[in-house]
């Protein structure tokens, strides 16, 4: 599996929502994710992924779509 596939599958379970064809829907303005989801989503993503996401460079505005996220794990890798 793809690292997108695995973003958006992850982004699924987290907000109990298929992202997939909402992918530059704010995920914090829409209520789907809180701070709490930001850290586990942090975490899903690492291991997942395979790579580091410092939390003191995880800005929400550049997190907040799944688009956004998608491009973000792609710049670590």
């Amino acid at each position: 599996m793809n690292n997108e596939k695995k973003i958006l599958q992850i982004l699924n379970e987290l907000t109990g929502t298929d992202v997939s064809n909402k992918r530059d829907d704010n995920l914090f303005e829409t209520g789907l994710m809180d701070s709490m989801a930001s850290v586990q989503l942090v975490v899903d993503l690492e291991e997942a992924c395979h790579v580091t996401i410092p939390i003191s460079e995880f800005d929400r505005n550049e997190w907040d779509t799944a688009n956004k996220i998608i491009q973000k794990v792609a710049t670590l890798q």
